[in-house]
């Protein structure tokens, strides 16, 4: 016989759409007794909870979760994406403006890595966004030491193998030479860990400068770096549909400051 599911949603899920933390985290603070439904710490994730049940974290109240908002930042170098860093080096949260309210990053972009990151209030969109079958492209620029030709490029435009671990074609084109260095404009629709820099290294190329210019329709345009901009929400709307299930669509370009 099949049993009906209990109403509402999973534990996790309510603390990660409200913005506390992701679901994997809102699982640790549950195994460490941090979470509380109708007064009762609860130990397990396995529970569902709906809008009449009173939810805490430390003894706070989780206040019902917002509309969906995105913002994007332009990530200066030097900066970890992580809300914290057991080595103790400054996270982008350590940076951001005081007036955004408790928000995630949707991916990550490496300590020497700079440009275009997402962040978001709602576990959901993070979690969507982050799919690869969201199929969004990332697109970025590339600065390498040497001087590269076209056909140096042709490994990963095939998609490269490296220890063991298949990584998909990407497209690769060669922009400019400049001094000892070149430029490389650089495009992938997965987001493994140090992608772009591993496959480089595979191909004889040292990369020394990655700057992120585009996330699927959301162009990094003239932002200045360390600023943070909301995307409207109508723009979020369409880009994601009324329900957030649609296909994305094409974004319009940015206007330039004058």
């Amino acid at each position: 016989m099949s049993q009906t599911p209990p109403p509402g949603d999973r534990i996790a899920k309510v603390l990660s759409r409200a913005g506390i933390a992701s679901r994997r985290d809102a699982e640790r603070m549950i195994a460490d007794g941090r979470v509380a439904v109708n007064g009762k710490r609860i130990d397990s994730p396995a529970l569902n909870v709906t809008a009449s049940d009173r939810v805490t974290v430390d003894g706070k109240p989780v206040e019902a979760p917002d509309d969906a908002r995105l913002w994007l930042y332009h990530k200066p170098a030097g900066l970890v994406t992580t809300a914290r860093d057991e080595k103790g080096r400054k996270t982008i949260f350590d940076a951001l403006p005081d007036h955004l309210p408790r928000v995630m990053s949707i991916g990550r972009l490496d300590l020497n890595s700079e440009g275009l990151l997402l962040l978001t209030n709602d576990g959901g969109l993070k979690r969507k966004l982050e799919l690869p079958s969201t199929g969004w492209l990332r697109k970025y620029r590339v600065r390498v030491k040497g001087a590269p030709t076209d056909s140096d490029l042709e490994p990963m435009r095939k998609g490269l193998v490296i220890e063991g671990e298949r990584f998909q074609p990407m497209t690769a084109s060669l922009d400019r030479q400049q001094g000892a260095n070149a430029w490389l404009t650089i495009a992938l629709r997965e987001g493994r860990n140090r992608e772009i820099r591993r496959a480089a290294e595979a191909v004889g190329l040292s990369v020394n400068r990655l700057i992120r210019i585009s996330y699927g329709p959301f162009q990094l345009g003239n932002l200045a770096e360390g600023t943070v901009e909301e995307v409207k929400p109508r723009v979020l709307r369409d880009q994601l549909g009324e329900g957030g299930g649609d296909k994305p669509k094409r974004a319009p370009p940015r206007r330039r400051r004058r």
